[in-house]
């Protein structure tokens, strides 16, 4: 089935992209306005884009978005914000924090979970959350519906039982229990099973394909 997108509607679009491009990383986006209010948010369309210098991508709004959602606005006014990877253990408080609530509504409050006050920037990280990014701004482009919010990391969280050797940054990845968005509207994936398929050498393929 060939979807030509200059024929597909946005809406359409979006229902094809989330349904087939899968596990996404989730992660909660922590930002503060201009008089400190805190806003907390999930987002799926997100991922580490660049290790030097480090920096993650947040892709932010919608279709039928008419102006900026308070995470953007607030990353717009303050150029700082958080970004929290989801556990399994935190997921049903991650889903209040889905709900499109007023503006002055503290979702941390809402879903009970935890601030805890970041090292370099203003907006506080999630104590519930094994990893978290400290960021400030460092490119927003816009994508018509969308604004990509590109976030230098300044310093990252790890719980420490979720270190192997902090010396060496060897991270007990599944120890995180982090989890994936996959499709539908509640669908979601433990981040359990490994399929570990090591990387071939360019020696050793070129060996193996002598003659």
């Amino acid at each position: 089935m060939l979807f030509d997108f200059a024929e597909t509607s946005a809406r359409n679009r979006y229902k094809l992209l989330i349904s087939t491009i899968v596990p996404r990383p989730i992660a909660w986006a922590v930002t503060q306005d201009a008089r400190g209010v805190v806003n907390a948010a999930p987002f799926s369309f997100f991922n580490a884009l660049s290790s030097n210098p480090p920096v993650l991508g947040l892709s932010i709004g919608g279709a039928d978005v008419e102006e900026d959602k308070d995470t953007l606005a607030n990353i717009k006014a303050t150029g700082q914000f958080v970004v929290c990877l989801v556990p399994e253990r935190a997921a049903h408080a991650m889903t209040v924090t889905a709900i499109d609530l007023p503006p002055h509504v503290d979702e941390l409050a809402e879903a009970g979970l935890t601030p805890v006050p970041s090292r370099m920037v203003k907006p506080p990280r999630i104590a519930e959350s094994p990893v978290a990014f400290e960021c400030e701004t460092h490119q927003l482009v816009p994508l018509g519906g969308n604004t990509l919010v590109l976030g230098r990391i300044l310093a990252m969280h790890i719980d420490d039982d979720c270190m192997l050797d902090a010396e060496k940054c060897y991270v007990d990845t599944p120890k995180l229990g982090l989890i994936g968005r996959m499709h539908g509207g509640g669908g979601y994936l433990r981040a359990r099973e490994d399929l570990n398929i090591p990387r071939i050498p360019l020696a050793e393929w070129e060996a193996r394909h002598k003659g």
